[in-house]
Protein backbone atom coordinates (compact mmCIF):
# COMPACT_ATOMS: atom_id res chain seq x y z
CA UNK A 1 0.00 0.00 0.00
CA UNK A 2 3.15 2.35 0.62
CA UNK A 3 5.52 1.26 -2.00
CA UNK A 4 5.48 5.12 -3.25
CA UNK A 5 5.69 6.45 -0.15
CA UNK A 6 8.44 9.53 0.37
CA UNK A 7 9.49 9.23 4.28
CA UNK A 8 12.69 11.59 3.47
CA UNK A 9 12.26 15.09 3.53
CA UNK A 10 15.12 18.02 2.92
CA UNK A 11 14.58 20.49 5.70
CA UNK A 12 15.88 23.95 6.64
CA UNK A 13 17.06 25.41 3.26
CA UNK A 14 17.92 21.78 2.05
CA UNK A 15 20.66 21.67 4.57
CA UNK A 16 19.14 19.01 6.88
CA UNK A 17 16.85 15.77 6.24
CA UNK A 18 14.72 14.11 7.85
CA UNK A 19 13.51 11.15 7.66
CA UNK A 20 10.33 9.29 9.56
CA UNK A 21 8.86 5.67 10.62
CA UNK A 22 5.91 5.00 12.34
CA UNK A 23 2.12 7.13 11.77
CA UNK A 24 2.86 8.94 8.84
CA UNK A 25 0.32 11.73 10.53
CA UNK A 26 2.57 12.06 13.51
CA UNK A 27 5.38 12.53 11.90
CA UNK A 28 4.53 15.08 9.98
CA UNK A 29 3.19 17.26 12.80
CA UNK A 30 6.57 16.46 14.50
CA UNK A 31 8.43 17.22 11.27
CA UNK A 32 6.54 20.42 10.95
CA UNK A 33 7.37 21.47 15.15
CA UNK A 34 10.71 20.37 14.43
CA UNK A 35 10.96 23.26 11.33
CA UNK A 36 9.68 25.61 13.63
CA UNK A 37 12.52 24.94 15.92
CA UNK A 38 14.99 25.05 13.15
CA UNK A 39 13.64 28.49 12.23
CA UNK A 40 13.77 29.53 15.96
CA UNK A 41 17.27 28.31 16.30
CA UNK A 42 18.93 29.29 13.04
CA UNK A 43 19.27 26.02 11.70
CA UNK A 44 21.43 24.84 15.01
CA UNK A 45 19.90 20.81 14.66
CA UNK A 46 21.23 19.81 18.18
CA UNK A 47 19.59 22.58 19.89
CA UNK A 48 16.40 22.48 17.88
CA UNK A 49 16.22 18.50 18.29
CA UNK A 50 16.87 19.09 22.14
CA UNK A 51 14.09 21.81 22.38
CA UNK A 52 12.00 19.40 20.35
CA UNK A 53 12.35 16.53 22.77
CA UNK A 54 11.77 18.74 26.06
CA UNK A 55 8.28 19.62 24.31
CA UNK A 56 7.49 16.42 23.16
CA UNK A 57 8.01 14.96 26.47
CA UNK A 58 5.77 18.25 28.20
CA UNK A 59 3.16 18.24 25.71
CA UNK A 60 0.16 15.74 26.13
CA UNK A 61 -0.52 16.04 22.57
CA UNK A 62 2.87 15.08 21.49
CA UNK A 63 3.38 12.09 23.87
CA UNK A 64 0.92 10.33 22.05
CA UNK A 65 2.65 10.75 18.49
CA UNK A 66 3.83 7.14 17.11
CA UNK A 67 6.63 8.12 15.11
CA UNK A 68 10.70 7.96 15.23
CA UNK A 69 12.22 10.97 13.22
CA UNK A 70 16.01 10.34 12.47
CA UNK A 71 17.30 14.26 11.18
CA UNK A 72 20.80 15.13 10.29
CA UNK A 73 23.07 17.61 8.49
CA UNK A 74 26.36 17.68 7.66
CA UNK A 75 27.85 17.54 11.19
CA UNK A 76 25.01 15.71 13.50
CA UNK A 77 22.75 12.37 13.06
CA UNK A 78 19.78 12.22 15.81
CA UNK A 79 17.20 9.58 16.27
CA UNK A 80 14.15 11.26 17.86
CA UNK A 81 12.26 8.51 19.33
CA UNK A 82 8.61 8.13 20.84
CA UNK A 83 9.32 8.94 24.36
CA UNK A 84 10.86 12.30 23.58
CA UNK A 85 14.93 10.57 23.69
CA UNK A 86 17.16 12.82 21.24
CA UNK A 87 19.52 9.70 20.81
CA UNK A 88 23.55 10.75 19.03
CA UNK A 89 24.94 7.17 17.39
CA UNK A 90 29.15 6.96 18.08
CA UNK A 91 29.21 6.23 14.45
CA UNK A 92 27.09 8.03 12.92
CA UNK A 93 24.74 4.99 11.47
CA UNK A 94 21.28 5.57 12.03
CA UNK A 95 18.64 3.29 10.85
CA UNK A 96 14.83 3.01 12.05
CA UNK A 97 11.23 1.41 11.04
CA UNK A 98 10.45 -2.24 10.56
CA UNK A 99 13.88 -3.44 8.82
CA UNK A 100 15.61 -0.76 10.60
CA UNK A 101 17.44 -3.18 12.53
CA UNK A 102 18.45 -5.30 9.68
CA UNK A 103 19.44 -1.75 7.74
CA UNK A 104 21.66 -0.99 10.59
CA UNK A 105 23.41 -4.45 10.78
CA UNK A 106 24.25 -4.26 7.20
CA UNK A 107 25.43 -0.85 6.93
CA UNK A 108 27.29 -1.39 9.76
CA UNK A 109 29.02 -4.57 8.77
CA UNK A 110 29.66 -2.94 5.48
CA UNK A 111 31.47 0.93 7.29
CA UNK A 112 33.82 -2.28 8.34
CA UNK A 113 34.60 -4.48 5.55
CA UNK A 114 34.27 -2.91 2.57
CA UNK A 115 35.49 0.73 0.90
CA UNK A 116 31.54 1.14 -0.67
CA UNK A 117 31.20 4.77 -0.89
CA UNK A 118 28.58 5.88 1.63
CA UNK A 119 25.87 6.05 -1.09
CA UNK A 120 26.40 2.80 -2.15
CA UNK A 121 26.43 1.30 1.52
CA UNK A 122 22.83 3.07 2.51
CA UNK A 123 22.03 1.38 -1.30
CA UNK A 124 23.13 -2.00 -0.48
CA UNK A 125 21.82 -2.10 3.43
CA UNK A 126 18.36 -1.03 2.30
CA UNK A 127 18.46 -3.78 -0.23
CA UNK A 128 19.58 -6.30 1.82
CA UNK A 129 16.87 -5.26 5.12
CA UNK A 130 14.03 -5.24 2.45
CA UNK A 131 15.61 -8.47 1.66
CA UNK A 132 14.44 -9.76 4.65
CA UNK A 133 11.78 -7.69 6.40
CA UNK A 134 8.59 -8.51 5.08
CA UNK A 135 7.51 -4.69 6.11
CA UNK A 136 10.15 -2.98 3.81
CA UNK A 137 10.21 -2.74 0.43
CA UNK A 138 13.05 -1.77 -2.27
CA UNK A 139 11.65 0.88 -3.52
CA UNK A 140 14.74 3.33 -2.88
CA UNK A 141 15.45 6.84 -2.78
CA UNK A 142 18.82 7.96 -1.12
CA UNK A 143 18.85 12.02 -0.71
CA UNK A 144 22.70 12.80 0.40
CA UNK A 145 24.10 16.26 1.55
CA UNK A 146 26.61 18.33 -0.20
CA UNK A 147 29.03 19.58 1.44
Amino acid sequence: MKHGAKKVRRMYHDKIIAGFAGAAADAFALRERLEAKLDEFRGDLRRATVELAKDWRMDRALRRLEALLIVVDKDHSFIISGTGDVIEPDDGILAIGAGGSYALAAARALVKHSNLSAHEIVEEAMNIAASICIYTNNNIVIEELNE
